[in-house]
């Protein structure tokens, strides 16, 4: 039978992305978003509730975020659920879950010009190896 772990999202960074290196050399970037949700109850007041959700980016996308991304930047994110466990100080089991993220859009326009700004950079430098 089939299976299907995929997750999208779009939300504000609630701080600036954390990154480090495995033992392996290989970088990953951690920041969670938070989802917010607005709605009126029975008395027509306004409410809203904020999901915050760990997202987790490896590699290359790792370094994109870490460059790119502020607390506050608002983001597509694209995914798949992971559920770690361990073990706390009074040796019970805790989990938690996290979004290991595959594909990230950034929807804020000052991102979206730094990315573009290096992109555009880092096209010129191919052309100008590439004539060299």
């Amino acid at each position: 039978m089939p299976a299907l772990n995929r997750v999208q999202l779009i939300g504000y960074l609630g701080r600036d992305p954390e990154s480090k290196y495995t033992p392996t050399g290989k970088r990953v970037t951690a920041f969670p978003i938070g989802i917010t949700q607005r709605w009126k109850d029975e008395s027509g007041e306004l409410r809203e509730h904020t999901e915050w959700v760990n997202i987790e980016a490896w590699g290359r996308l790792a370094e994109i975020c870490h460059e790119y991304l502020t607390k506050g930047s608002l983001v597509y994110i694209e995914g798949r659920l992971r559920t770690n466990r361990y073990e706390d100080q009074e040796g019970g089991n805790r989990y938690f879950t996290k979004v290991v993220a595959q594909i990230i859009q950034f929807l804020d326009s000052r991102a979206e010009a730094s990315l573009e700004a290096a992109t555009d950079a880092s096209e010129a430098d191919a052309e100008i190896a590439e004539a060299a």
